[in-house]
């Protein structure tokens, strides 16, 4: 009997310690959990209408072009070794499918970068060895939703990567986002979005 309730009185302490463990494990070192990551972009408020400088019918923009808008980003988690920067019409399928219009696909951003200048150049392979492509060609393309209709949702989606993407871009837009989003997979360690309304003016 001595024998069994020395066996029952370990219990209690091992389960003390097991909870002990997980909770540092769910709370990180130093006690608090690490802060989200975060994109803003100042032109425009999360979720407001993108000014027309930076769409498609800005004075000036050649047909599918516009100006890119300025953004920075924080809180990229430990081990980040790229970005990847998605902006695409969630409210337009393409060809009656699932997929919807790539107006910038920019990967292989640095680790070290904090954001983008408004106005990025137009080009495959940017100084900073990062690629960019979209529907138009190798630049950023703006929103260009129909006056006629409903405001459109786009959505700058950024991604922090725990590696550098070994992939080129492809024939188009359409199938390089594809590869980019099947490389992406299993290294996936941080995701911000920003999102904005658009429509022509009348």
């Amino acid at each position: 009997m001595r024998f069994r309730l020395a066996g029952l009185a370990l219990v209690p302490t091992i389960i003390i310690s097991m909870t002990s463990i997980v909770s540092a494990q769910n709370t990180g070192r130093g006690g608090t959990p690490p802060p989200p990551m975060t994109l803003t972009i100042p032109g425009f408020p999360d979720f407001g209408v993108i000014p027309v400088k930076f769409s498609q019918a800005a004075p000036g923009a050649a047909p599918g072009e516009g100006t890119s808008p300025a953004m920075s980003w924080a809180n990229a988690p430990a081990g980040t070794q790229s970005f990847f920067l998605h902006f695409h019409d969630l409210d337009l399928a393409r060809n009656k499918t699932t997929d919807d219009q790539a107006h910038w696909v920019l990967w292989n951003v640095p680790a070290t970068a904090t954001g983008l200048p408004e106005g990025v150049p137009k080009g495959l392979q940017l100084p900073d060895g990062s690629y960019q492509m979209s529907a138009t060609g190798p630049m950023y393309r703006g929103p260009g939703a129909a006056a006629s209709g409903p405001l459109h949702h786009y959505i700058f989606e950024l991604y922090a990567l725990d590696i550098k993407l070994d992939v080129k871009p492809a024939a188009d837009a359409f199938e390089t986002r594809a590869l980019v989003m099947k490389a992406i997979q299993g290294h996936i360690i941080g995701k911000a979005a920003y999102g904005g309304l658009f429509r022509r003016p009348q």
